[in-house]
């Protein structure tokens, strides 16, 4: 009887591990925030993808990930609160004057392939953001909020989350 108590024990700590997240293939963003320092900020978002297939690797330049639009996986929409409403400034990566290099809150988050049997993802997405693209106080205007999604590999959207706001 001992045993088998320690027997049933110990299969039961086993079941506990094996036990896999059941999440939707789409991404999905659980949260987000900004922690702001003097010099900059970070924007940090926790997400699942039940497939795995969320991110994008360097070769990514083809086919699905060829249209401008889909160079990136991360789009933070930048909005600004002019009068008691939020308005978007609207930004174009494709059509704007920004080099790869400074085009604002849109990013490559690279791909973290899952190993094993077990393909889901979980995890948290930080982003470095410099302090000048969070509010310039033009005309009194100093406090702004960011509409972010993600897209998996599927193209499959996630929700949209808010980030902020951040008063400069």
């Amino acid at each position: 009887m001992k045993y088998s108590l320690i027997l049933f024990g110990i299969s039961f700590l086993f079941a506990g591990c094996l036990e896999r997240e059941n999440f939707p293939d789409e991404p999905r963003l659980l949260s987000g925030r900004l922690d702001v320092s003097g010099t900059g900020a970070t924007m940090v978002l926790s997400f699942t993808d039940g497939d795995g297939n969320f991110g994008l690797e360097e070769a990514d330049t083809s086919g699905l990930f060829e249209p401008c639009i889909r160079r990136w996986n991360l789009y933070a929409e930048y909005y600004k609160m002019q009068n008691g409403l939020w308005v978007l400034v609207p930004i174009d990566p494709c059509n704007g004057p920004f080099p790869d290099d400074d085009v604002p809150f849109y990013y490559v988050v690279p791909w973290a392939k899952p190993t094993g049997q077990d393909q889901t993802q979980e995890g948290v997405i930080s982003i470095d953001m410099p302090i000048w693209n969070l509010g310039d106080n033009v005309n009194g205007f100093d406090t702004v909020l960011f509409k972010v999604k993600i897209v998996d590999r599927d193209m499959n959207e996630s929700n949209v989350v808010e980030v902020g706001p951040y008063v400069k």
